[in-house]
This record gives C-alpha cells, structure tokens and sequence, in this order.
C-alpha cells in the first residue's frame, strides 16, 4: 500500500521509498525515513495534495511524491 492510498486519520509506517535520489533526499530531510509512522490528515480534493504528519510536524504532500512511499498500516 501507499502513502496516498491511506485514508484521512489512518497510520502507517514508512517501509520503502520508490524514487529517485533527489526524491528520497528531500523526503528524508521533511523527516520521511524507513521505520517512521506518518499519519494522513487529510486529503484535498480533486486529486491535491496530501496533509500528513509526523511527529508533531504537518507536510504537505503532492499526491505523485506520495505514492512513492510504501506504507504498512498501523
């Protein structure tokens, strides 16, 4: 499953990240590593981006960058 395939208030922990090396250096720098739980916040409509957060820091997120991290459901 992924990122953008969670639905709003649902948890995950981050197990792969399918994506160039620009990609992953960005999302590790918003805090998006292996082993980390995000959560959804919400979803905007019309295919926007996603709301997520982890820890105590929101992010949003372009729905194509989240469909490239692999998620278990928490």
């Amino acid at each position: 499953m992924t990122l953008n395939q969670l639905r709003p208030d649902a948890s995950g922990v981050i197990e792969a990240i399918h994506a160039g090396q620009d990609l992953r250096r960005r999302l590790c720098g918003l805090g998006l590593r292996l082993g980390i739980r995000v959560r959804v916040i919400r979803h905007s409509p019309l295919n926007g981006p996603l709301q997520v957060r982890v820890g105590h820091t929101d992010l949003i997120l372009r729905r194509t960058d989240a469909a490239n991290i692999e998620v278990s459901p928490a």
